[in-house]
């Protein structure tokens, strides 16, 4: 795919270096990427995926911009309380970017419609605030074949890792699913909602700037992926760890069957 002298010099950063190049970057021209959520994690990954020249993202929200919501979703603006956060920050892609590509979903995403939203996109960045989410793009990036790269938020503390769990490891056996980090949901009640306990506004900027960082990497080729590994951000202690997971067995996506017995 050819780039236009526009492009060419929009991506100048890019194209000089020999991991990217031309190469790399007629990739991400080529690519199609959905991020599940326009919020924290949404709106610094939305920008940085648009400034990289990602040819095609979608987004999914439902929800409407507030007043709160401004101390840290850096893409939206004042004059832009109560807009739907889907179509704002389309808005906001396509004056960064001109030549990238908007699909809006304004939808929540579900075990019913998670799988039909995934299959059109290479690769998706799910951001949102809530495990049952979650729980359902894991699920259906699996069940049609697509990288996800995922993170979550907490007060100070943030985390990110890149799920393939249709895809096996270097030694033949099956990468981990979402579901071999977390089998279960925590019960209700014991993770406050971010209205409840707060959150240091930088914080999802740093962890949406790394999500991109992850995207643009499965897409561009360079690196390693943090396939098995779920990167800790400590922003009180400003503490980066990795933590290695594997496969579980028992889980019930690519898990081993158990044998019927009686």
């Amino acid at each position: 795919m050819m780039l236009s002298d526009a492009e060419i010099e929009r991506y100048a950063r890019h194209l000089v270096l020999p991991e990217i190049g031309g190469p790399g970057q007629a990739r991400l021209k080529r690519a199609r990427v959905l991020v599940i959520g326009a919020g924290g994690l949404g709106a610094p990954l939305l920008a940085y995926l648009a400034a990289a020249g990602v040819g095609t993202i979608g987004i999914v929200d439902d929800d409407h911009v507030s007043l709160s919501n401004l101390q840290r979703q850096i893409i939206f603006g004042t004059e832009e309380v109560g807009a739907r956060k889907a179509v704002a920050a389309a808005g906001f892609v396509k004056r960064l970017n001109p030549h990238v590509q908007i699909e809006e979903y304004v939808t929540r995403i579900d075990p019913h419609n998670a799988r039909a939203l995934v299959a059109f996109y290479d690769v998706v960045a799910e951001g949102s605030d809530n495990f049952a989410t979650r729980y359902a793009v894991s699920d259906a990036c699996f069940h049609e074949g697509k990288p996800l790269v995922t993170a979550a938020l907490g007060r100070f503390d943030g985390s990110l890792t890149t799920i393939r769990a249709h895809e096996t490891g270097p030694d033949g056996e099956p990468n981990p699913t979402y579901r071999c980090l977390f089998p279960n949901e925590p019960p209700p009640g014991t993770i406050a909602p971010c209205a409840e306990a707060g959150i240091l506004g930088a914080l999802p900027g740093v962890m949406g700037s790394l999500m991109a960082l992850e995207v643009l990497r499965t897409i561009a080729g360079f690196g390693e992926p943090l396939v098995g590994r779920l990167l800790l951000v400590d922003a009180m202690a400003m503490r980066f760890e990795t933590m290695r997971y594997r496969w579980d067995p028992e889980n019930p996506l690519n898990g081993t069957p158990v044998a019927a017995t009686g």
